[in-house]
């Protein structure tokens, strides 16, 4: 049982504060940063950008719920990787450090999945008649 609160926290802590402090920012922001928003995968800008949006607003609000975790923190996986090995690479590590420690929290998530206080867990029942 304790195991499943401190996974409820990591779900709700990383895949929270990614949801509302990186992802609905870059969403309502959408249009100012699509031109500037970097591309290190040769997508293009607003391509690139469109996909940090889905995985910090839509499979980070899936982790919150507890919504298919270990698939839905792949996303979140990459775009963090791409942020500490590629964007970041030349920084110095304290300006590295966060896409580092998100990295970290949905690792940790992949190898523990949803946790018993999540959407997977609820089942549902038809009445047949």
């Amino acid at each position: 049982m304790t195991k499943d609160i401190g996974i409820l926290i990591a779900r709700l802590g990383f895949g929270g504060t990614m949801l509302f402090a990186h992802g609905l920012p870059k969403l309502m922001g959408f249009s100012e940063k699509a031109a500037m928003f970097p591309d290190p995968i040769g997508l293009g800008s607003q391509v690139s950008l469109g996909l940090a949006i889905f995985a910090e607003v839509f499979c980070a609000a899936a982790v919150v719920l507890g919504l298919w975790t270990r698939f839905t923190v792949i996303p979140l996986l990459v775009t963090m990787a791409i942020a500490f090995f590629n964007i970041h690479a030349l920084d110095p590590f304290a300006k590295k450090e966060k896409a580092f420690l998100y990295l970290i929290g949905f690792l940790i998530l992949v190898a523990t999945d949803t946790g018993k206080y999540g959407l997977d867990h609820i089942k549902l029942t038809v009445k047949k008649r």
